[in-house]
């Protein structure tokens, strides 16, 4: 697996290689071009949109609840399938992730549930995230995250 040290950061490439394995079958990045359009992420729904010529269905009752746009939705779906996931499931989730949120800190052990947004984001690599600065110290001091962290190896 490479971790993309020495080349410079670019959210809006990896969005395009994640759609790349999508576009292949790849099942996971399927998955997570899905909910990243879903929860709006940075170039997801730029990238991850795909025309209406694809042809997708997109039944009414799966639009019932959803706060984000139909041509949005329809990609999801789109992605949904290609991985052979149910949409209908994918979205259900993608909705519960988006309302209740998830665990996002990476520290090992902290069971603090939230919004992406409410978790701070490593200073250095700019990938790891955390509830605060005591979840962040704590993983950083035991090795954790200071074993994979990319700026951190780069300057050892």
């Amino acid at each position: 697996m490479s971790l993309g040290r020495g080349v410079t950061r670019s959210k809006r490439r990896a969005m395009q290689w994640k759609r790349k394995a999508a576009e292949n079958g790849i099942a996971d990045a399927c998955c997570a071009l899905a909910a990243h359009m879903y929860g709006d992420m940075p170039y997801a729904r730029e990238v991850g949109h795909v025309g209406e010529a694809t042809g997708v269905a997109v039944s009414a009752g799966v639009m019932d609840g959803h706060d984000v746009p139909p041509d949005v939705l329809t990609s999801v779906v789109h992605w949904c399938r290609k991985g052979g996931l149910d949409p209908y499931d994918e979205l259900v989730a993608c909705r519960r992730e988006t309302l209740q949120g998830a665990p996002y800190c990476r520290n090992e052990g902290c069971e603090v549930v939230g919004l992406l947004k409410d978790f701070k984001v490593c200073a250095q690599c700019k990938t790891a995230r955390y509830c605060g600065d005591a979840c962040q110290k704590q993983d950083w001091t035991s090795g954790g995250h200071k074993a994979t962290c990319g700026t951190y190896a780069a300057h050892v």
